[in-house]
C-alpha cells in the first residue's frame, strides 16, 4: 500500500475538494499521512487567486520538488487552480512534477496513480474530512457567473455549477451522521445558488431544507454577494432555528465611483439598505465582511468615505486585502495599477486599526455574560479554544475556557475578559 500526502492550500472550497479526493484515495487503498518525508506520493492543491498565495503554491511545490529529485518521494503530483490556470508555464519550469491536474480532476488523478479506469460516480460519498469532525463545508455550487472586475475565479473555476437541492441536503444529513454539527455553506458566491438549474432553485428554499436536518445544530452562511441577496433570504435571518445569526456577505469597497468599476452591481446605499434589512430582519446578526484597499483609481476621497463607512456600520468582523493586479480580468484589461504599494498598506493599517478597535469594543460588552460556545480543540496548557455563533473557524474570534472539555461539545461559558480578537471564559 502506498503513502500519500496532500497538502491543500489556500480557501475552504480548495479543502472541500481535498477531502474529496483523499476520500477517493482512500477507497482505492493508499494510505494517508501528514509528512511528505513519510509518503511515496505528494499532491499539493494549489491556490492560484493572489500573488501571495501563488507564491506559497510555488514554494510548497518546490520544496516538494526537491524531495522528488532526491527520490525521496517516487511521484509528485499538482492540482487546484494555480495548476489549472498555468499548467504549461509550471510544466516549463519545475519538471520534477509528474502531473498536473486542474481543481475538478479527482477521478483523473485517481486513475493516474492507479493505472485503472475510476469509475465511482459518488465521489462525494466517500469524502474524508480535513476539518475536526463537528463541522464541515459544505460547497453548494462550483464557479461562478459573477463578472467582477478584479477577480480571477471565473478564469480559473469557470461559470457556476449549482448542485441540486436534494444532492446538497443529502450530503449535509450524511455529515450530521457522522457527527458534523455545523455546516457552513460556501461557494464562489452563494446567494446566486440555483440560477443555472433547471427548474431554478433558490438559497432560501435549499436552506429551509437544511433547517429540517436534526443532526445538525448550526448553519453558517458565508461568501453571500451583497447585490444577489434575496430579501426571502434576509427573512430566513430571523425565522429558521438553525441558521445562525451571522452573515458572510464582501462588501469590496464603499465607494459608489469604484463598486461600478469594480462591476460588483450595487452602489453604497444599496449595499447600506442590505445591510439594514438584515438588521432589521434579526438585530443581533453578525455581520462579517472584506474588502479591497488600492483599487485602480481609488483617491484618498474615496479611501475616506470606505473608512467612513466602516465606522458607520460598525462590522462585527472584517478583512482587508490590498488590491492585486490578476493577468486575464477586466481590471488587468482596462485599468492601471496606479495607487503605490506602500500606499496600499497605509490604507489597510487605518482600516484595521478602526476595526481592532471596534472589535475591541464588542468583546468588551460580553464581559458577565455566559455564551454557548462549540469547543474545537485543547491547548498543552490545560484549556480549551471554542467559538460562539458570531465566530466562523480560522477567521473570527476564539474563546479560551478554563479545563479540557470535550472538543465538539456545546457548554456555557462565562465571558470574564476579553481583548479585540479573544475571549476568556471559565465554565458556567
Amino acid at each position: 500500500m502506498k503513502n500519500i500526502n496532500l497538502i491543500s492550500l489556500g480557501c475552504a472550497k480548495n479543502l472541500v475538494d481535498s477531502e474529496i479526493l483523499l476520500g477517493g484515495l482512500k477507497k482505492s487503498n493508499f494510505n494517508i499521512v501528514d509528512n511528505s518525508k513519510n509518503a511515496d506520493i505528494v499532491i499539493v492543491n494549489t491556490c492560484g487567486f493572489l500573488d501571495s498565495a501563488r507564491d506559497e503554491s510555488v514554494d510548497v511545490i518546490l520544496e516538494a520538488g526537491e524531495l522528488r529529485s532526491k527520490g525521496e518521494i517516487k511521484q509528485l503530483v499538482v492540482m487546484g487552480c494555480f495548476s489549472e490556470r498555468y499548467d504549461n508555464d509550471l510544466k516549463r519550469e519545475i519538471p520534477e512534477v509528474d502531473a498536473f491536474f486542474g481543481t475538478s480532476d479527482h477521478a483523473k488523478i485517481i486513475s493516474f496513480l492507479t493505472g485503472e479506469e475510476y469509475v465511482k460516480s459518488d465521489p462525494d460519498y466517500f469524502r474524508s474530512l480535513l476539518t475536526p469532525k463537528h463541522y464541515a463545508y459544505l460547497k453548494i455550487a462550483e464557479g461562478c457567473d459573477n463578472g467582477c472586475s478584479f477577480c480571477s475565479i471565473p478564469l480559473m473555476r469557470g461559470l457556476q455549477i449549482s448542485r441540486s437541492i436534494e444532492a446538497n441536503v443529502e450530503e449535509a444529513r450524511r455529515l450530521g451522521k457522522q457527527g458534523v454539527k455545523e455546516i457552513l455553506v460556501i461557494g464562489q458566491d452563494t446567494t446566486s445558488y440555483g440560477w443555472d438549474l433547471k427548474p431554478k432553485a433558490t438559497l432560501h428554499e435549499l436552506m429551509d431544507e437544511l433547517n429540517k436536518i436534526d443532526e445538525i445544530d448550526w448553519i453558517r452562511l458565508h461568501y453571500a454577494h451583497p447585490a444577489h441577496l434575496h430579501r426571502e433570504m434576509i427573512v430566513r435571518f430571523g425565522k429558521l432555528e438553525k441558521l445562525l445569526p451571522y452573515i458572510d456577505m464582501p462588501i469590496q469597497h464603499a465607494s459608489t465611483k469604484l463598486l461600478k468599476s469594480m462591476r460588483r452591481g450595487l452602489g453604497k446605499d444599496g449595499i447600506l439598505k442590505r445591510i439594514e434589512a438584515l438588521r432589521n430582519a434579526c438585530p443581533n446578526i453578525i455581520l462579517r465582511t472584506s474588502i479591497i484597499v488600492g483599487y485602480p483609481g481609488e483617491t484618498e476621497e474615496d479611501f475616506l468615505e470606505l473608512y467612513d463607512f466602516i465606522k458607520k456600520v460598525r462590522f462585527d468582523r472584517l478583512g482587508v486585502f490590498t488590491y492585486s493586479e490578476e493577468e486575464g480580468t477586466f481590471a488587468e484589461k482596462q485599468l492601471i495599477d496606479n495607487v503605490p504599494q506602500q500606499v496600499k498598506y497605509d490604507r489597510m493599517d487605518k482600516i484595521m486599526t478602526i476595526q481592532q478597535e471596534i472589535s475591541y469594543e464588542n468583546n468588551q460588552q460580553l464581559i458577565g455574560t455566559t455564551q454557548k460556545i462549540i469547543i474545537d480543540q485543547h491547548l498543552d496548557s490545560n484549556e480549551s479554544i471554542g467559538r460562539s455563533f458570531r465566530d466562523s473557524p480560522e477567521v473570527d474570534n476564539i474563546f479560551r475556557i478554563d479545563g479540557l472539555h470535550p472538543v465538539g461539545e456545546f457548554i456555557n461559558a462565562k465571558v470574564i475578559s476579553a481583548s479585540e480578537y479573544e475571549i476568556i471564559c471559565t465554565k458556567d
